[in-house]
């Protein structure tokens, strides 16, 4: 198998390294960047975080903050518009998964003929172009999306949440600042942590899986293992916040390197016709997913389960894959990770959309790279034990 290896250009890592994003931008002889962020970012002062540094060094930033939690086509399409108006020459994803996912969907649309729609990239196709570079800033542990080839947009027309891969989503460089995640709540804490091990494990045991991204996946299941339950505890405790960004950062890389699977194909219609946060979703389906494909490639689950610390060496496979299938329960527990049904989704209309929820499913892609392929009628079935 020949292995397709991608990352960004640049990686600026480690408490305080957002105090050096001019650095970065004139790295690349770039001096005019549109940030992309959120209302909250705006109206909380966050983002003076990232703008201070740049006026400081003479770099006058735009902000187009009109980002929404699971981004849509349409606020791409707006956020086309304030790009095309101004003379940039790049863009700032500031924030969470949504802001990044945002710049780089702008990055592509821009480069794409007028009139084109988002739609037209979404997988299989190839999106390989973005009309300037993307540079990464991650507030939270979770996402990865600093370091991957992939965004995700809501289609508006079909509430379709359309996975969209290629090098024009890639960023050209990444900034990892643990100490924005001080302020995090607790809620967004789990979520995020929780969305970070799934990409890992996935990243693992993906049909696509290669030595370079297992080798960043075990690391990032070896930090999150033993830091994820300390910061939703204590959420001062610098060490593990490091250790969880670090982590995220590394599961981002492996995905984007290998594949994520079933729980992200799953997940996304739940996030489109819910709402439902994307790390809250995969929290809510991987236990289920996890034992739907575990004795397809039992030795890779159970070397995941003594990467996260809940088996040893001495653990025979099967014991191990029984310990990893208790912690994913236990960490939902202890995280209070609510079921479908726990967080207000009502059971007709939960019923009445599993359906197209399966079909967006399979037609994303990515249930293809889990260890066992399901049918249409197997992710019903996934999605109703779900349920809760």
């Amino acid at each position: 198998m020949v292995a397709v290896i991608v990352s960004p250009r640049l990686m600026r890592i480690g408490g305080g390294s957002l105090r050096q994003a001019a650095e970065v931008l004139r790295q690349f002889g770039l001096s005019r960047p549109l940030v992309v962020t959120d209302p909250w970012m705006v109206s909380s002062g966050t983002v003076e975080r990232c703008l201070a540094p740049l006026r400081e060094a003479g770099i006058a930033a735009q902000v187009f903050s009109d980002t929404v939690p699971d981004p849509t086509d349409t606020v791409i399409e707006a956020g086309v518009a304030v790009l095309a108006a101004g003379d940039f020459d790049c863009l700032i994803g500031f924030g969470g998964g949504s802001p990044m996912d945002t710049a780089k969907a702008m990055a592509i649309l821009a480069a794409a003929p007028q009139g084109a729609k988002m739609r037209e990239f979404k997988v299989p196709a190839q999106a390989d172009h973005g009309l300037v570079p993307v540079i990464c800033i991650p507030t939270t542990a979770g996402t990865g999306s600093e370091a991957t080839r992939f965004t995700v947009i809501t289609d508006t027309e079909t509430d379709e949440k359309m996975l969209i891969a290629g090098l024009g989503a890639l960023p050209l460089a990444a900034i990892v600042d643990h100490e924005l995640t001080f302020s995090l709540p607790p809620r967004t804490t789990a979520d995020t942590g929780i969305d970070s091990l799934t990409h890992a494990l996935e990243a693992y045991v993906s049909k696509r899986a290669n030595p370079h991204a297992d080798s960043l996946a075990l690391s990032a299941m070896r930090l999150i293992g033993a830091n994820l339950r300390s910061v939703w505890r204590d959420p001062g405790n610098a060490a593990a916040r490091e250790a969880m960004m670090l982590g995220a950062m590394q599961a981002g890389l492996a995905f984007s390197n290998s594949s994520v699977a079933l729980v992200h194909g799953m997940s996304r219609p739940i996030g489109a016709h819910f709402h439902v946060p994307h790390g809250l979703s995969n929290a809510m389906l991987l236990p289920a997913v996890t034992e739907f494909g575990l004795n397809d490639v039992l030795p890779r689950y159970a070397e995941a389960a003594r990467a996260i610390g809940v088996a040893t060496r001495e653990d025979a496979d099967q014991v191990a894959g029984a310990r990893l299938l208790e912690e994913l329960r236990a960490l939902n527990t202890e995280l209070q990770v609510p079921t479908p049904r726990a967080y207000g989704i009502a059971p007709d209309k939960w019923e009445g959309l599993l359906p197209l929820m399966a079909k967006q499913a399979l037609a994303s892609g990515s249930p293809a790279n889990n260890p066992r392929v399901p049918t249409e009628e197997q992710i019903i079935g996934l999605y109703t034990k779900a349920y809760g």
